[in-house]
């Protein structure tokens, strides 16, 4: 009796924690917390009708992704708009992943062409923006960017590589949503197309130099005072 009871109440909490860190990072891709809003975790336990303990677990997630800071006095908040850790995670990219797009396009065979030109043409068919979304761009066009990018270096055949890209490329998800609010004239189908041509074209030299001005307009978009501030949902 122990062990089915055990059994059939263990998997509730992991499945309630996964609803909630869903909830949370959904609800901060999309502007419902504010660049630097305190994330209470008596509020947030009370709005989703959950203990603190789960909402505490799914913070502590969201802090490892870095769409959260843990604060000194213990509470939690969405990391502040001009934090220099965006600049360090551009910096960081500029460093890696250039070395991995070289390698990509040194190795890369025709099937990795095919899978970088279908990455493309799904990137430029999904619309970036979408009303029911609000005013930050979708979830659809976020994963296929997501998919443009890593397709594009995944031709460096190193595993160990492209798990510090995945993972820097989480660090700076929400930093690539703010930059694209601030800066919403930006040419991306131009940038994208540019990254596609060189890397298929075995032009390293010109691939790397579309990527790193790729990743330092994200970074700009976020350093520039004079660009406006992300609009607070009302």
């Amino acid at each position: 009796m122990t062990r089915t009871t055990g059994a059939t109440t263990s998997p509730g909490k992991p499945m309630l924690s996964e609803q909630v860190y869903a909830n949370l990072r959904d609800a901060i891709m999309h502007g419902a917390h504010a660049p630097g809003d305190a994330l209470k975790p008596q509020d947030l336990a009370k709005k989703e009708s959950v203990s603190l303990a789960v909402v505490r677990e799914a913070l502590v997630r969201l802090v490892g992704e870095g769409l959260a800071d843990r604060l000194p006095n213990r509470g939690f908040a969405v990391p502040a708009f001009s934090d220099r850790r965006w600049q360090e995670i551009a910096e960081a990219r500029q460093a890696v992943e250039p070395v991995l797009l070289r390698m990509s396009i040194e190795r890369g065979d025709l099937d990795w062409e095919s899978r970088v030109r279908a990455a493309h043409h799904r990137l430029a068919r999904t619309p970036a923006f979408v009303p029911e979304e609000g005013e930050h761009y979708s979830d659809a066009w976020a994963e296929a960017h997501r998919i443009f990018h890593r397709t594009l270096l995944e031709g460096c055949g190193n595993a160990i590589l492209l798990e510090t890209f995945d993972r820097m490329w989480t660090a700076s998800e929400l930093a690539r949503r703010w930059s694209a609010h601030r800066a919403p004239g930006r040419d991306h189908l131009g940038e994208h197309r540019r990254l596609e041509e060189a890397g298929l074209a075995r032009d390293a030299d010109a691939a790397v130099a579309a990527l790193v001005q790729h990743v330092t307009l994200t970074a700009a978009g976020l350093a520039d005072p004079a660009q406006r501030e992300p609009a607070t949902p009302a």
